[in-house]
């Protein structure tokens, strides 16, 4: 079909014959970072749940054990991303990088301290040295020493070491702190959130531009190509491929091939030089994994091959893995978007999916009534 006018390229696209055939072979184009997108999706909760024993005690959560079935608390942390995000964006916009690298490595140094401890512990028992204050004083001079290499050379694979131990932290605290109803309704109204901010007022993508540029690690990097740098990479990453979404001049389309790749990769094809996914794509997921195994009824046998560090129980165990394999699934379906060149908000799916694995894992593991937590707003 020949356009005359111009037109959203997803449109364009969903005009042109062989839609199906170009997204299957946009995906096989890029399959190297998309599966390890996969696996770092995977590692980033699985090494939560690994550490999940540790910090599935009252002491340990965010707001305390009635905390925990608050959603006034939920409110508050959605509010609070919120806020951080207009700051971000604010600070961004006036040139002060500086105090955004700040804040920002601030809050990955603790997230990545409390990651570490676990496995610093671990390692030390072994040795004969686990003692509280040699676990501290290793578990301080390792996040430091990451978040400082992180600073001097911002490489993917040191991004996404650092984004990976970060993530699994995070999703750590905050599942252990929330009921699986309350993670359901975060992840609910953070999906509704992010679809707006990426397709409505479209300030997420400004805001992977910012962390992008400044290469901080609360975005995961795939390359496509072992000779890719993330060191070279602009801050208009998303920006650019956002214009290129929304409109298309007829003259400057190769209708042949209505989506636009960029620069040639390393192997000599055209096609995109990275994948990249915000950590809170993880993170949302995560949280639903890490509450399932912390909230619902322990019942089953008792599954010791998890973690190294406590017992984990059978059924509660195939509700968080029914939940990250939903997630997964949710990946696949919102790559099908991402090969073609499409920014899209991540959550919508990813969350859709998890939430659908835990209800449908939860049905035949405990029971529809089991997934149910009583909570009120204060």
């Amino acid at each position: 079909m020949r356009v005359k006018v111009i037109w959203p390229l997803k449109f364009v696209h969903a005009m042109a014959e062989g839609s199906g055939a170009g997204v299957l072979s946009a995906m096989k184009d890029q399959w190297t970072s998309m599966t390890g997108m996969a696996f770092m999706f995977v590692s980033t909760i699985l090494i939560g749940l690994s550490i999940q024993p540790i910090y599935n005690i009252p002491e340990a959560r965010a707001f305390g054990e009635e905390g925990a079935s608050k959603g006034a608390f939920v409110a508050l942390e959605l509010a609070m991303i919120g806020v951080f995000t207009i700051v971000i964006i604010w600070l961004a916009r006036r040139g002060l990088e500086f105090f955004i690298k700040a804040i920002v490595l601030f809050a990955l140094w603790m997230s990545l301290f409390y990651a570490l401890q676990p496995y610093v512990a671990l390692i030390l028992y072994f040795m004969g040295l686990d003692t509280l204050t040699t676990v501290l004083v290793f578990s301080l001079f390792l996040s430091i020493g990451s978040i400082y290499l992180l600073h001097r050379y911002p490489e993917w694979y040191v991004v996404n070491g650092v984004g990976i131990l970060v993530g699994a932290g995070v999703i750590t605290l905050i599942g252990v702190s929330f009921v699986p109803v309350l993670i359901i309704g975060f992840m609910i109204a953070a999906a509704i959130y992010d679809y707006w901010a990426v397709n409505g007022s479209k300030h997420m993508l400004e805001l992977a531009d910012t962390m992008i540029g400044l290469k901080l690690p609360v975005l995961l990097v795939a390359p496509k190509s072992a000779n890719y740098s993330f060191l070279d990479e602009k801050d208009s990453v998303m920006s650019d491929n956002r214009d290129i979404d929304i409109v298309m001049k007829k003259e400057d389309m190769d209708w042949e091939n209505p989506v636009p790749m960029t620069n040639e990769g390393g192997d000599g094809k055209k096609g995109r030089d990275a994948l990249f996914m915000g950590l809170g794509d993880v993170i949302f997921p995560g949280m639903l994994v890490i509450s399932s195994v912390s909230f619902l009824p322990q019942t089953g046998g008792e599954v010791t091959y998890f973690s190294a560090f406590g017992v984990m129980y059978a059924d509660s165990l195939i509700v968080a893995m029914g939940t990250l394999l939903g997630g997964l699934l949710g990946y696949f379906g919102l790559m099908t978007q991402v090969a073609m060149g499409r920014p899209q908000a991540g959550l919508p799916m990813l969350n859709g999916g998890s939430i659908l694995g835990y209800l449908i894992s939860g049905y035949f593991a405990l029971g529809l009534d089991n997934l149910w937590q009583d909570i009120s707003f204060f």
